[in-house]
């Protein structure tokens, strides 16, 4: 997430009551979860496990929970609960902004484009030209939509990510802060639902095709071409290239690769990379022709040990 407009690091540590460790005007752009970080972003760290991940990232500004060395480069906010204090600077930099109608003033319609009753369009939406939004659709704020996108009834856009720390005994939700952004000549099918980002985008590729019931978690990136058949779900933090076809119930784990030109067949479980061009079935997946042989290897010895 990038803030309105620049902050310093005197700033923020003031914001939280953190202890600074580099040049009052030093500049801060933003916030960013650490796969996701950009130069000018503060990324919070409070394990000693991912201190030199954190402090070694493209991230500028270190949110830390001990005194360390710091880079050349950089600065550090030094907090006695970095969680927490990410948290207050996402609820002060992107508050809940109530909404006071089906569709919010702040939110943007292309020429064109056709909101059926019943819609809701939240605070500071972008939607394209000559897109069709059925009844029922929610789409939080933020969320971008290109042209030519169509969305069927009930489906759901910018949904908090699922993604908790376990504080205390008790699960913690970490705010989300991220968008869901839709390029154009998207199809998208009844009943979906696209979580936003925790600080970046959820995104769903040009011309990309979603049946009814399809899950997608926060921070994925869907490709171009994509094709999703029905109860397809897929975690968080997956990246999906172009041209993948995913059939009814595959299930997708998190901070995985598919590849180009994938299919994958119904009902499959992916655990793991997937190297493209290839077809895959299965739970846990493997290249498909290789799966069918060792179903049929398993059939055969079944019937020759009756």
């Amino acid at each position: 997430m990038k803030f309105t407009s620049p902050q310093t690091l005197a700033s923020i540590g003031a914001l939280i009551g953190a202890k600074t460790i580099g040049p009052d005007d030093f500049p801060v752009l933003g916030l960013n979860e650490i796969h996701v970080v950009e130069p000018g972003d503060i990324v919070f760290v409070d394990h000693p496990k991912y201190y030199d991940k954190a402090l070694q990232s493209a991230a500028t500004i270190i949110l830390i929970n001990k005194e360390v060395d710091c880079p050349n480069g950089k600065a550090l906010l030094v907090s006695e609960d970095p969680f927490n204090d990410f948290l207050k600077l996402i609820k002060y930099f992107r508050p809940f902004e109530k909404a006071n109608g089906e569709i919010a003033p702040s939110a943007k319609i292309g020429e064109g484009s056709i909101i059926q009753p019943g819609a809701f369009i939240g605070n500071h939406v972008t939607i394209g030209r000559n897109c069709l939004i059925h009844s029922n659709v929610s789409i939080y704020d933020h969320a971008i939509i290109g042209d030519n996108v169509v969305i069927h009834a009930n489906t759901v856009l910018g949904a908090d990510a699922f993604y908790y720390q376990k504080r205390q005994g008790e699960y913690k939700q970490f705010t989300s802060c991220g968008r869901v952004v839709i390029h154009d000549n998207v199809h998208i099918g009844a009943n979906c639902t696209i979580d936003k980002g925790v600080t970046g985008d959820t995104t769903i590729g040009k011309g990309s095709k979603l049946d009814n019931l399809v899950q997608v978690g926060h921070d994925t990136v869907v490709g171009e071409n994509c094709l999703f058949a029905s109860q397809v779900g897929i975690a968080g933090c997956v990246v999906i290239k172009n041209n993948v076809v995913l059939w009814g119930q595959v299930g997708v784990a998190s901070n995985i690769t598919i590849f180009d030109n994938v299919v994958v067949y119904a009902k499959s479980g992916v655990g793991k990379d997937l190297e493209g061009n290839k077809s895959y079935f299965g739970s846990p997946c493997e290249e498909s022709r290789s799966k069918y042989r060792e179903i049929n290897t398993l059939k055969r010895l079944a019937k020759e040990n009756q």
